[in-house]
């Protein structure tokens, strides 16, 4: 295009006899090669995916039976999810298919199962009764279980000490309300015994935004070897898990719960007791 004004008509077809403007035909556009915007990789990686998928839906269908009141069918899809939560991280790592889109679809899907789910399973079966203050509770703890992945996700690249997750993980958060509904799924009718419920979902929810310091086990070895009395001790799991499994399991997430308060408790023991460094 041709401005009248300067005369200049810039490389193209000159402009009419009047001066005015007209549009003309332009070569090919060649964009500069340094301002291409990166295009994104087609295709996700399956296999890890997969168990990611099915741990979003477990979240789903614990939501669904514990609307339906079934929440001896309900609790347990937590406990799933969180074994599927366990493989497709490990499984992404082994295999080297990890990749943004995975994390970023992992979060998505813990946000249900570890966040949604729990909240509703926990409302149904007992904070109904305390009316607003109970729908607060399940808010407050999907927006603490949202908090505690975005942190996730900003400290996974960093330098921090991989054998501790800062923060009670929301896996281990949901495995709260879970196995405390298995252990007593006929749940909380008056207001005064709602407040279990109260504990049971506000504990969790506020110590996953803490930065208490909780075992991580991606850092076990399963090849290496180990003692005998190892394999003793999980043959004694598999039995307590077939004889009383809502026993077993509302002792070890509760265990997981207090082991955070243990280390830091201990740790503080630990610098009291050294001596001060000298000058």
């Amino acid at each position: 295009m041709v401005n009248p004004a300067d005369g200049e008509s810039n490389g193209e077809t000159p402009s009419d006899d009047n001066g005015s403007y007209r549009f003309v035909a332009r070569s090919r556009f060649r964009p500069d090669p340094t301002q291409r915007r990166q295009r994104l990789r087609r295709g996700v990686y399956l296999l890890p995916s997969l168990f990611t998928l099915g741990n979003m839906f477990c979240g789903y269908l614990c939501i669904l039976y514990a609307v339906r009141g079934e929440f001896e069918r309900a609790a347990p899809f937590i406990g799933l999810a969180i074994v599927l939560d366990m493989l497709d991280g490990r499984i992404a790592r082994m295999t080297k298919t990890e990749s943004a889109f995975g994390i970023e679809f992992d979060s998505l899907a813990d946000v249900i199962s570890f966040g949604v789910a729990p909240a509703v399973l926990a409302f149904q079966w007992g904070l109904e009764p305390l009316q607003r203050l109970g729908w607060a509770a399940g808010f407050i703890y999907v927006a603490a279980t949202a908090i505690r992945l975005a942190r996730f996700n900003i400290q996974t690249g960093s330098n921090l000490d991989k054998r501790y997750f800062v923060g009670l993980p929301c896996p281990a958060a949901a495995a709260i309300p879970a196995s405390t509904v298995f252990f007593y799924a006929e749940g909380f009718k008056q207001p005064h015994g709602a407040l279990v419920a109260l504990a049971v979902v506000l504990v969790p929810a506020f110590v996953m935004v803490t930065t208490i310091r909780f075992r991580s086990f991606k850092t076990f070895d399963l090849r290496a070897r180990r003692s005998y009395k190892v394999l003793a001790l999980v043959a004694m799991a598999y039995a307590a898990l077939q004889i009383r499994p809502e026993a077993l399991l509302i002792v070890l997430s509760y265990s997981y719960l207090l082991s955070g308060f243990a280390g830091l408790l201990w740790g503080r023991l630990r610098r009291r007791r050294s001596p001060p460094a000298s000058a």
